[in-house]
This record gives structure tokens, sequence and C-alpha cells, in this order.
């Protein structure tokens, strides 16, 4: 019988992209529309109203030291060591495998790897971003405060705006983004909301951050999944270039030689001299030439169904004889 060559994981992967060269019709690709653009201008004059007013030293720096002697972890500690797990929830390296290993399955069903470009464009323009901020600003946090009152600016820390919060609203928010109904995308989206929502409350709860860096970090994480429609067409043409990379190395002559090969097998000597696997009506020698089959399930139901041996089924017995034959005659007994 013929048979193809073994097919590595990789291969396996790109086939089934093949299967669905086109994008479904059912997955939409958010666009920057006007109420898009204009939620864009608003949540970004939001963030430069909340830098000013901590660096001016504003009502919302004194309440940030108000937060911070009332010391929420003192007034509840039965829920510190639930708290301590949650806010898990806003770090990059466990949330960032969690959602890309759901992801990734998405991408394996849908026949396209958009969903994990998006989330590692999400990702590298969150670091981007947030990234420059902590360290342009450069704010303390409650824990290495100095000044009573001061706002702790460009005095060598990276806490502003807040990292977790801002990393739960992209990584939670991105399921949202790439949601194929409007009904999923709700739901997703309230689902995000509340996570980031309680990471960066566990975040003033532990005394890691201000209060102002949560809100500008929810801000910052929204400002980033606004602006993600602006690389879709990034994301398309990544997406194109690595399939061209796929079909160039399938394309190679070793490759190419060693799949259009055809492979024959030659049945072996004890299955030509097993009666019992044999169809009944078929004659032996035609199961000496080679068999080329089409690929797929080589088996028939002929080598499965069970065959009647030839015969009486029962055990040989030393006072039976067959049917028709005259039995010897009884010795009769003198006396």
């Amino acid at each position: 019988m013929r048979t193809e060559r073994n097919l590595t994981r990789l291969d396996r992967v790109f086939a089934r992209l093949d299967r669905e060269p086109e994008r479904p019709v059912h997955l939409d690709v958010p666009t920057m529309s006007r109420h898009r653009i204009a939620l864009l201008a608003g949540l970004l004059a939001v963030y430069v109203a909340i830098v000013w007013a901590v660096v001016i030293t504003s009502w919302l720096v004194r309440l940030d030291w108000q937060v911070m002697f009332f010391r929420p972890y003192q007034q509840w500690p039965e829920i510190h060591a639930f708290v301590d797990y949650y806010v898990v929830l806003g770090q990059r390296g466990p949330t960032a495998v969690m959602v890309a290993a759901w992801l990734g399955w998405r991408s394996w069903r849908q026949h396209t790897l958009r969903p994990l470009l998006a989330l590692g464009a999400s990702l590298l323009l969150l670091n981007i971003t947030v990234g420059a901020a902590k360290y342009g600003m450069g704010r303390l946090g409650p824990h290495y405060a100095v000044t009573v009152g001061a706002n702790e600016m460009w005095s060598g820390g990276d806490i502003f705006p807040s990292g977790h919060t801002a990393n739960a609203v992209v990584t939670w928010g991105i399921l949202a983004y790439l949601a194929s109904t409007p009904r999923a995308r709700r739901w997703l989206s309230a689902l995000s909301a509340v996570t980031s929502l309680g990471v960066g409350m566990s975040t003033v709860y532990l005394g890691t951050h201000w209060l102002s860096d949560v809100v500008l970090g929810w801000i910052a994480g929204l400002l980033v999944l606004l602006a993600l429609p602006w690389c879709e067409p990034l994301i398309a043409r990544c997406e194109s270039w690595i399939l061209s990379l796929r079909d160039r190395f399938a394309a190679r002559p070793g490759r190419t030689a060693a799949a259009s090969r055809p492979v024959v097998f030659t049945p072996a000597a004890a299955d030509q001299d097993a009666p019992a696997r044999e169809p009944v009506g078929t004659a032996r020698s035609s199961r000496a030439a080679p068999v080329y089959l089409a690929p797929g399930p080589h088996s028939t139901r002929a080598e499965r169904s069970p065959v009647t041996p030839a015969g009486s089924r029962r055990p040989p017995h030393s006072d039976r004889h067959p049917r028709g034959s005259a039995s010897p005659a009884r010795p009769v007994s003198g006396g």
C-alpha cells in the first residue's frame, strides 16, 4: 500500500489553517470608528489631567495619603490571604500564559493566527506605553515614601501608573476584543472590567500602589485596547508573512521529493498463511501482489468479519459415529 510521510506537529497546525484560507465571515475586525476615536481622545485627556493633578500635588495626592494612612490591610486582615492570590490575576507572566493558551485554541479552531498576534501586539503596546510612563515619572510607592504629603515624583520609583491594573485590563479585555458575537463581547467586557477593578483595589489594599496609580492604570489599559484597531493592518501583514514563510519552507526540494515518493509495503509471509483472516471466496494468490490504497483508513469489513470454520463444532467422542454409517454389533453376553 502507499502511505504518506509522517507530518510534523508544525505541518499539522498549518495544514489545519489551510482548510479555511479566508477569514470566517462571523469574525468581525474592530475598526477605528468615530465613537471609538472620541472615547480614545476623552480618556487621553483624563489621563493627562490625572498626571497633572499628581505633579502639582493637588487634592488627589492628599487622597492618596489618606488612603495609605487608613491601612486597609490592617482594617480587614481576614481577607489578606485571598487578596495575595487574587492579585496574581494582574501579573503579566501567569495571565499571559493562561490567555495565550485559550487564544491558541481559538486560533486552531478558527484557522487564523489573528488571536495570538493580537495578544502579542497588545502586550507590546502595553509594555511600551506603560513602561515608558513608569520610568519617565519615577514615582515612589507608599511603602517607600519619605515625605508626608509629597507626590514622590521623579524619585527613582516605577509604580505610576499601576502595571498590575493596566495588565489586567489589557490581558482580560483582549478576550472581549476578539469575541465572535456581540453577546459574548458584552459578557467578556463585564468580566474583564470586574477582574481589573478587583486587581486594582487589591494593590491599594496591600499598600503597593497609591489610589491614583490604580486609576491611571485603568485608563492606560483602556487606551491600549481602544488603539488596538490601528494595529490590525500590521497584524494581517504579519499573518501573511508567517504563512508565506511556511509555504517556502514546505516547498523546499528535499521536502517535496520526500512527500511525492510512494512507499510500497509487501505483506509478510505470516499474513499469507493465516486462513482465518482471509475473506471467503477470495483467492490466496491475489494477496501476494502489492496493493495500492488511497490515503485513509485501510481496514476493510471483510478482514474484520468472523469466518465460519468448515466442519462440525462438536468435540470428538468415542461413542459417536457419523450419520449414515452402520454401527458395529454389540456383543451378546452369554448366560
